[in-house]
Formats: structure tokens, sequence, C-alpha cells
């Protein structure tokens, strides 16, 4: 199992303290792949950009009009968190549905 998501993200820790074995992927400092990006939108849709943070208020209106793939490997902040990959499932947040869901897993 793999978290993508930000060191500093409160979101992304209760995750990683409720699943002591996953791999811990820092979206600034190491990315998250081309490949699961296109899966995670294909999945997500525009879900799985964080329309409501400081990293798009920052954005010009040019920047957001760039196609979303491209604006979450030049902004990986812009990601809702975490993003979750369990053995080829994605899961997106930490929500109830998503913790029970992994419990199993």
């Amino acid at each position: 199992m793999k978290l993508f998501g930000l060191k500093n993200c409160d979101t992304c820790r209760k995750a990683i303290k409720q699943l002591p074995k996953i791999a811990f992927v820092d979206v600034r400092a190491d990315g998250v792949p081309v490949a699961v990006l296109h899966r995670a939108l294909g999945q997500f849709g525009d879900s799985l950009l964080n329309i409501r943070s400081t990293t798009w208020r920052g954005l010009t209106a040019e920047d957001r009009a760039k196609p979303q793939i491209e604006l979450l490997q030049m902004y990986p902040a812009l990601m809702k968190r975490p993003l979750i990959d369990c053995d080829g499932a994605l899961y997106l947040g930490w929500g109830k549905e998503v913790q029970s869901a992994l419990g199993v897993c």
C-alpha cells in the first residue's frame, strides 16, 4: 500500500498512524507517477483537484485552464489528500468509507 500526500497534512498523518505498514510518498518531494495520476483522474475526475486550497487560489486564470494532469504535475499540492493505492485499488480522502474499506485490505 502507498499513501500519496504531504508530510504536513493532518489528514495524511491520521491515515499513516492508522495504517502503520503503509509506504508514504511525499508528493511535493517525490511527485506522483503519471500512471497513478491518470488512473486517479479516471476514477475520481474533478474531485481529485482541491479547488479550495491556497495553491488553487494563487493560480492565474491561465493556469487554471490547463489540463488537470498538467496542473497536478506542476502543483502536486493541488491534489486532494490522501490518495491511497492498495493493491491497484485507489481511495481518495480519509472518510469512514475509506477507513472501513482499508480495514480489510
